[in-house]
């Protein structure tokens, strides 16, 4: 293939601006026509060498006593960037030395209150690639109700932290996802709202 994209590659990498949680940086590439060009882009400070990834996604699933199928943990937090309250799955920053379940584990508890046991990881993910080679795993993590650990759940969080925890239920939860937005004014992660959508396509294909 003449343009073939597996042709472009990075020649160099300089950093512009360096803030305590983000830096920037200027990349000189070859596009794969052969030519030279720019791009800016905006790195995390705060990847560690143990895993290669930046942060860790939480599929938390949990079946509510007399429900038929199962619930997902979800959050809602301000987030300064976008400028509103964003509905997201529980999230987190993966410490030195810790492990993708590890992390998951650790992040689920301080930020929900729930105890869970991680089941499945993702391949390394990107969801903003244009921009920024953040990255992250999904992780997901099956929550035992009968366990006396959840049943009155109590996120720990840190200073600086105001979340709000609620669940969903997977069947439906595109519908539940919008009509959330439409009575508080919230906005959706978009990784949540992909899930939301496959898993109503996926109902949609049957």
């Amino acid at each position: 293939m003449k343009n073939s994209p597996f042709k472009a590659h990075v020649d160099k990498v300089q950093p512009m601006e360096q803030g305590k949680w983000i830096q920037t940086r200027k990349i000189d590439y070859t596009d794969p026509d052969g030519k030279s060009r720019v791009w800016e882009m905006a790195v995390r400070t705060t990847r560690t060498e143990t895993t290669g990834l930046d942060a860790v996604s939480i599929l938390g699933l949990l079946q509510k006593p007399g429900s038929k199928g199962k619930h997902v943990v979800l959050t809602k937090q301000f987030r300064p960037p976008v400028g509103k309250v964003v509905v997201e799955l529980p999230a987190g920053l993966i410490d030195p030395n810790e492990s993708v379940a590890t992390t998951a584990e650790r992040e689920l508890l301080e930020e929900t209150g729930y105890h869970g046991k991680v089941t499945k990881e993702s391949i390394p993910l990107y969801s903003d690639p244009g921009l920024t080679n953040a990255n992250m795993a999904l992780a997901t993590v099956d929550i035992d109700m009968a366990d006396p650990r959840n049943t009155d759940p109590q996120p720990q969080l840190e200073d600086g932290e105001y979340i709000e925890v609620f669940t969903l239920p997977m069947a439906g939860l595109y519908d539940g996802l919008l009509a959330v937005c439409e009575k508080e004014g919230t906005t959706v992660d978009a990784r949540l709202f992909h899930l939301a959508e496959g898993l109503r396509l996926a109902d949609a294909l049957q």
